[in-house]
């Protein structure tokens, strides 16, 4: 047990020198493309170089619009890296170049971009992480589309898919969440103007994505998110006068794939609100053995695994036919506050209700002051 602590007090006194040492990170975030965060992040270079600041872009996007590409004149670049992929030629961000320039601080847009396949990482994201920890200061731009934890909710509102995404943990690294915000009809006007896209492309944006109501309800998900990471922000650096128990969210799911994969989303969340840590609970009963689910059921239920550990969850996979025990049991060893599952129609929510154990479940949870959260 002495060693255990010792080993243990190391790791905390690690993670604390890696923290001083780690860059600075500053995020432009915006409800959509054209609000003018590379704008912005590019004024803002040109205002550290004339204070004195070693700064870089690692990587610029301008999308050829004049006003952000006549921006790019004196600051600094670091060449994008070359390679092969089918065929063709492609250019990506040069990320060893940036970690031995070792500038103060670089510029890396599209923090939601996928790499070509063949890079060290599979996302921009984690190559921010890389020069983070290599000690330099980064600023980026990300669109409120591309958080994980809001997928489901940002397709409903846009009807489009978004396959380019970041998990929610990488905004909670940042040292200052800057929100870029226009109202709806100044968006509209910068796009019929030509500054956001090709005058081909704006009676197709305006028919689409651009569409007043859509934007409205983007611009609220940017601002509420801004607000949230200041709140987090404050909770952590201001010193509580009280003691209160740390929150702790379980999410507890089935093989029922959608409703899986909304309640991880939405306990992400709250977990991301409330700046704490949070668990997946899988209970396997006979019934969802390996040998009688479907495999594509069984494929769904490990993507889903794989989701939650993205978004910062500890998963855990139990067996056991005593569904309610098992979920009271981890909520127990691992202090959860609040317990969380799908709607009705979730399987584990129909298993509880069909038992006399579910009195015992509320009786248990109300005795330990536990929450129960029910997703729609």
């Amino acid at each position: 047990m002495e060693e255990e602590n010792k080993a243990s007090s190391v790791r905390k006194f690690l993670d604390l020198v890696k923290k001083s040492r780690r860059g600075k990170f500053k995020v432009y975030i915006g409800m959509s493309a054209g609000v003018g965060k590379t704008y912005r992040m590019l004024q803002e270079a040109h205002a550290l170089l004339k204070n004195g600041i070693d700064i870089h872009i690692g990587y610029i996007e301008t999308h050829n619009r004049a006003e952000t590409q006549a921006l790019l004149a004196g600051i600094p670049l670091i060449p994008r890296r070359k390679l092969f992929y089918k065929g063709k030629e492609l250019e990506e961000m040069d990320v060893n170049t940036i970690i031995n320039l070792h500038p103060e601080v670089v510029i890396v847009d599209e923090l939601a971009h996928t790499n070509v396949e063949g890079s060290k990482n599979g996302k921009r994201w984690q190559d921010v992480v890389d020069i983070l920890e290599a000690g330099i200061s980064v600023i980026s731009a990300v669109n409120i589309q591309h958080l994980e934890s809001m997928n489901e909710e940002i397709e409903k509102i846009t009807g489009i898919p978004i396959t380019e995404r970041i998990p929610d943990r990488i905004l909670e690294l940042a040292d200052e969440i800057v929100n870029i915000d226009l109202t709806a009809d100044e968006l509209i006007d910068r796009l019929k103007a030509g500054k956001i896209y090709d005058h081909t492309k704006i009676e197709r944006a305006l028919a689409n994505f651009f569409q007043s109501d859509r934007i409205l309800q983007l611009r609220e998900l940017a601002l509420k998110e801004v607000a949230h990471h200041l709140e987090r922000k404050i909770s952590i650096e201001i010193p509580k006068q009280i003691k209160l128990r740390p929150e702790r969210f379980m999410a507890c799911i089935s093989t029922n794939k959608e409703t899986a994969r909304i309640v991880i989303r939405k306990t992400a969340r709250l977990a991301s609100y409330y700046h704490s840590s949070w668990i997946v609970l899988y209970v396997q009963n006979n019934r969802e053995r390996g040998d009688k689910v479907k495999l594509d059921l069984q494929r769904h239920l490990i993507n889903n695994f794989k989701l939650a550990t993205e978004l910062g969850a500890e998963v855990i996979k139990i067996k056991s036919n005593q569904i309610t025990q098992t979920i009271l049991k981890i909520a127990e060893e691992k202090e959860v506050t609040t317990i969380c599952i799908g709607k009705p129609h979730l399987n584990l929510f129909q298993i509880i209700m069909r038992t006399a154990i579910f009195n015992q479940l509320l009786r248990s949870i109300s005795a330990t002051e536990t929450d129960l959260v029910i997703l729609s």
